[in-house]
């Protein structure tokens, strides 16, 4: 089990039980822990994202769509849909294809040159006053939010910092685990003896 022994000065008795099936020694536990609150903070993100937006533009985006438009616009300067799937560590062309669509249609983005490797996606001045909008909600609201704890500004770099680095981690990971493919439990478990 993964049981943390508790700190100094504090009680000895552990009243949570913090171990799961991720979680099986205190290294996992660690990491599990830093894994489940990215996803709590990844959801977060996407809510806050959706409100900001709802509050400056009648128009409902996820997270990700929104975030490929402030990608689009970041810059100014146009990108392609290589450029923003690199930029958000996205391999999945066709759902950015489907949101660049969206966003079109809502006519935030407007989309020029052809071909397969010409064609550009840049923000419309309706998409330039929205997310100038978002700018200063997101000042008002959120940074004006997080400037209230103490010394979270500091610690913010040094929090990007780690995120950058567990990125590249996971994607290290992911390759190699690509690589070693092994038979699933249901394979395995279907094998005679």
């Amino acid at each position: 089990m993964a049981k943390r022994p508790a700190a100094a000065g504090k009680h000895s008795r552990q009243t949570v039980n913090r171990s799961w099936h991720l979680a099986r020694t205190p290294d996992e536990l660690d990491v599990a822990e830093l894994e489940y609150a990215l996803i709590r903070s990844f959801e977060g993100f996407g809510h806050w994202q959706m409100q900001c937006l709802s509050a400056v533009a009648d128009f409902a985006a996820s997270g990700p769509e929104n975030a490929l438009l402030h990608m689009i616009r970041m810059n100014d300067r146009p990108k392609s849909v290589r450029d923003l799937a690199h930029m958000a560590n996205r391999d999945d062309i066709p759902n950015i294809q489907y949101s660049l669509r969206k966003l079109i249609k809502g006519g935030l983005v407007r989309k020029s040159g052809s071909g397969r490797s010409g064609v550009l996606y840049e923000v419309t001045d309706y998409g330039r006053d929205v997310t100038d909008a978002y700018a200063d909600v997101r000042a008002d609201l959120l940074i004006e939010a997080v400037k209230r704890v103490p010394e979270l500004m500091a610690r913010l770099q040094d929090l990007a910092h780690t995120l950058e680095l567990m990125t590249g981690i996971y994607d290290q990971a992911a390759r190699t685990a690509a690589t070693h493919r092994a038979a699933g439990i249901r394979e395995q478990r279907m094998k005679p003896a």
